[in-house]
């Protein structure tokens, strides 16, 4: 189904939207009020929020008395879903910072990271995702789609159990207490064609039976979290396509609305590639050969043509931008005006954890655009603030590609949300319209982000995770071990 066929959901309906009853005060395990939020809308004031035990929204009411319940301590903004993670290369950040080669690149940073992508080990993983997971937490993020590659031990044999690492991904995100969509990568061979796969890609290597399987064993578990299952074939480079096509419909049959997400048209020479190998450039071979959808992510899609542009927003596809990871890698430039004029969604992801902050991505998104069009405020909407703008478009577009019910502030979706400071001097003094603005592109020295909620449960306050103190320090140890091993 096309993205734009999606109801729109009324923020202002109090129908419990799994059981067409109104809700009963009895109904609700919490509720908020607030001076002003943003909606899907736009900003609303005296908006009174109630939720049920599943931290599903009941009611968004603007306008509305407070009652009893409490009051938030700044205006209210939904959380924002971070679409594309690799959780093990936090521990990698900033140890590719040096020239290694006479011209470094995207390829020769993939490298060192197999290398140390060598070393994970279960622990080390679940030390470091909880760290992580924290951190976007505090940065703003509610919910992350976790692109997970690294399956076997290091010797590209299976684990007695063959999903240990993945769940000690779902464990991390479990223990932080952040909302997970588990995209399991599937990924054959070491280039297009069907190449055999490196030694140093052995840990990720599965058959499409395999992956299957692993998903069939999942399923069980992910459920009981409240999170999501996808499928991730890592990139037309990695997945033969035969694979591609009998793991797609393999991942129908489990669950026909389950998200895909796939690397796509990230680099250059991946586009000289494919077309030597197909004719074809990446994303023109793929929506001519895949089912792509509203259920497809296409990460990165940095290299297309006006074409490729037009025919992948028209499938309903989510354009998965990661634009720190994009500079840091000298990927290139997202052409976002051409891809806004063909109505498409997108979203944003910290990827390799280069950085991890919800607010500098849309920053580092909008700045890029600006430096390559020479213009100012390029990617404000119908809201002249760029800021809400950014803001809005990437819940919309994360929550699609996530497959979770973490759209905004509106009856059915999930209770995540944020508070902002109005007391931060980024902050202070200004008109409640300003703010996600002045968060976005004013607030980096200290974070303008006061709490945040994930299914109705606080998870920061003051700023801070009641996790921080302990996760860092096990994150610390895990990321030493791994360097010196």
């Amino acid at each position: 189904m096309n993205a734009s066929a999606i109801p729109a959901i009324d923020a202002t309906d109090t129908t419990d939207a799994a059981t067409g009853r109104r809700p009963h005060a009895a109904d609700c395990a919490g509720a908020l009020f607030a001076e002003h939020a943003l909606l899907p809308g736009g900003w609303a004031r005296d908006v009174l929020l109630r939720w049920d035990g599943a931290g599903t929204l009941l009611s968004v009411q603007p306008h509305a008395l407070p009652g009893t319940a409490p009051r938030a301590p700044g205006p209210l903004v939904p959380g924002m879903p971070n679409l594309h993670s690799h959780a093990f290369q936090r521990a990698f950040a900033g140890l590719t910072e040096y020239r290694a080669e006479a011209r470094d690149s995207f390829w020769s940073w993939r490298d060192l990271m197999y290398r140390f992508a060598g070393r994970i080990t279960p622990g080390t993983l679940q030390a470091i995702a909880t760290w992580l997971y924290v951190e976007m937490l505090e940065a703003g993020y509610t919910s992350v789609c976790e692109f997970h590659y690294v399956h076997h031990d290091a010797d590209g044999r299976p684990y007695a159990d063959d999903a240990e690492l993945s769940l000690a991904l779902l464990r991390a995100a479990r223990q932080a207490g952040i909302g997970i969509t588990l995209l399991p990568v599937l990924y054959q061979s070491s280039g297009f064609g069907g190449q055999p796969p490196r030694a140093d890609q052995a840990r990720f290597i599965r058959s499409t039976a395999s992956m299957l399987a692993l998903l069939q064993r999942l399923l069980p578990e992910v459920r009981a979290q409240g999170a999501a299952l996808g499928l991730a074939p890592h990139s037309l480079r990695a997945v033969p396509a035969d694979s591609l096509r009998e793991a797609v419909e393999g991942l129908a049959a489990l669950d026909a609305r389950a998200p895909i997400h796939i690397h796509i048209a990230e680099q250059t020479q991946e586009v000289d590639d494919c077309l030597a190998w197909s004719g074809q450039r990446p994303v023109q071979w793929l929506l001519e050969h895949a089912p792509v959808d509203a259920r497809w992510c296409l990460v990165h899609a940095t290299h297309m043509t006006p074409a490729e542009y037009a025919g992948a927003a028209r499938s309903g596809a989510v354009a998965g931008i990661c634009p720190t990871t994009e500079a840091n890698l000298g990927d290139g430039i997202f052409d976002m005006p051409r891809w806004l004029s063909h109505g498409g969604a997108w979203g944003v992801g910290s990827d390799s954890h280069a950085c991890v902050n919800a607010a500098e991505e849309l920053l580092m998104l909008e700045y890029s655009q600006r430096l390559s069009l020479r213009q100012r405020n390029v990617l404000a909407g119908p809201d002249p603030q760029v800021g809400t703008a950014l803001w809005s478009a990437a819940v919309r577009g994360g929550a699609q590609a996530s497959g979770r019910p973490v759209g905004g502030l509106a009856a059915g979706q999930q209770a995540d949300f944020l508070a902002l400071d109005p007391a931060h001097l980024a902050l202070a003094g200004l008109p409640v319209q300003a703010m996600l603005s002045a968060h976005v592109f004013g607030s980096h020295r200290s974070s303008a982000l006061h709490s945040l909620w994930v299914g109705g449960t606080q998870r920061v306050a003051a700023g801070r995770h009641a996790l921080r103190d302990d996760a860092a320090q096990a994150f610390v140890a895990a990321r030493s071990a791994l360097i010196t091993s």
